[in-house]
């Protein structure tokens, strides 16, 4: 068998079988299959598409491409909630402490930033001495002490995923429902999960632009996830805007301490965090109904459980013991801070929401290609949201950049992208809808 003949097969729109799957898939896992030939099938898989049972084999090959978590002996479920990615998205820093309080154990194996968003695994090593990549029996025991560990893709998990996941990054072939359904389910079907919650955000900062697209995904991603016996929803949430007031990697560390908190709690980044949280409590049985989750939910945040747990996880990977308490001490400042003033009354109407991200690669705070260091400072607060009012006094954003081209490059694409209008539009909705099995 050939890598360059399954790539021609796709190329022209035809099936491939399940050994065809399995051996690219190996070769990619085992180095053998070089980056262009990967490149090149996610290209025609991007163009071509896959039929589902095509999505359930790349996902069941990339999944035992490499170790499968098991979690004989814990006694409650194992459950994780993923985002398909947007601006802004700090939601899971929020909620593997409040799932933890409320009776889970979450295993959280998040990703690096892709193309325009933002990456989990990026801003937790915003936080000095913490590590995303312990062993796995470390990952397992610090899950057992704590209740969640949020750590990066690790070798034996997935590896050819991780391959494939950076590739698509920097060859265009990210927006693709097959790729995207097999490179989540791949990890988290490895991660040994009973229960998964979705967060497919939908809008022109998403990958997925249309109502419609973010369906598509939402039902490929539930239909394999329970085919594959991991029960699971999904929640299609609004990305026609940056979701919060913070962009940005340390900035947004800080944003998600100080919800967890209570310090503040921004209206829309609360109702999506809140309705996923509620969701999969229900699936695993850990709350009776919607209400009853969301009780839960807000007693673990307003009595300091969720923030104890996380300050407990930050501590047990390397992190400063007193990091909740004392951010400023320990997060990258950057040494320009300055906002962008509107430049005119009226309202915010509308965001490029996916331009908006890509001035964080711009500022050096996202990546080019794979192997880029990049600035965990920068970045911007203050952001404003649909239907705010704005005047020449009122900041669009306040920007922290490393030197002043750099601020006048994000205020100039600011006033590019930046819709403001004389008369409201509103702000929106926020959640979309659901999908279940």
């Amino acid at each position: 068998m050939l890598a360059v003949e399954i790539i021609r097969k796709k190329r022209d729109g035809l099936e491939l079988s399940k050994e065809e799957i399995e051996f690219f898939v190996k070769g990619v896992a085992d180095w053998v299959i070089p980056e262009c030939q990967i490149s090149a099938l996610t290209m025609a898989i991007f163009l071509k598409g896959m039929s589902k049972q095509e999505i359930a084999n790349l996902t069941l090959a990339m999944k035992f491409s490499g170790s499968v978590l098991s979690w004989e002996g814990f006694d409650k479920p194992i459950i994780d909630k993923h985002s398909s990615g947007g601006v802004g998205d700090k939601l899971s820093l929020m909620l593997a402490p409040m799932l933890a309080a409320c009776g889970g154990y979450v295993p959280m194996i998040a990703g690096r930033g892709l193309g325009h968003t933002g990456g989990t695994v990026d801003k937790m090593e915003a936080i000095p001495g913490y590590k995303t990549t312990p062993d796995i029996e470390e990952f397992k025991q610090i899950v057992k002490e704590v209740g969640c560990a949020i750590i990066g893709q690790t070798t034996s998990l997935a590896p050819a995923d991780k391959r494939i996941y950076a590739i698509r990054d920097v060859s265009g072939t990210v927006e693709s429902v097959p790729l995207i359904t097999a490179s989540i389910l791949s990890k988290k079907l490895a991660s040994g999960l009973d229960a998964l919650i979705m967060d497919l955000k939908c809008g022109n900062g998403a990958f997925m632009s249309t109502l419609e697209q973010g369906r598509e995904l939402a039902k490929s991603i539930v239909s394999v996830a329970n085919l594959a016996g991991v029960k699971t929803s999904a929640i299609i949430t609004d990305m026609n805007q940056v979701l919060g007031r913070t962009i940005g990697n340390a900035i947004e560390v800080e944003d998600a301490v100080n919800y967890l908190k209570g310090v503040n709690r921004e209206a829309r980044t609360h109702e999506i965090t809140i309705a996923l949280a509620s969701e999969i409590l229900v699936l695993k049985n850990l709350a009776k109904d919607l209400d009853d989750a969301k009780a839960k939910l807000e007693e673990a945040l307003n009595s300091g459980k969720a923030l104890e747990i996380f300050s407990k996880m930050v501590t047990r990977l390397g992190g400063p013991a007193d990091f909740v308490d004392n951010m400023d001490k320990y997060l990258e400042k950057a040494p320009l801070v300055k906002p962008v003033y509107a430049p005119k009354e009226g309202y915010v109407t509308g965001m490029k929401t996916r331009e908006i991200g890509l001035i964080l690669v711009s500022m050096g705070g996202g990546r080019t290609k794979p192997d880029q260091e990049i600035d965990k400072a920068v970045g911007m607060t203050d952001f404003c949201q649909l239907g705010d009012k704005v005047d020449t006094k009122t900041p669009l954003a306040v920007v922290h950049a490393r030197d002043e081209a750099s601020y006048e490059m994000v205020k100039a694409e600011l006033y590019r992208l930046i819709e403001i209008s004389d008369e409201s539009k509103g702000c929106g909705n926020t959640i979309f809808e659901t999908i279940r099995e």
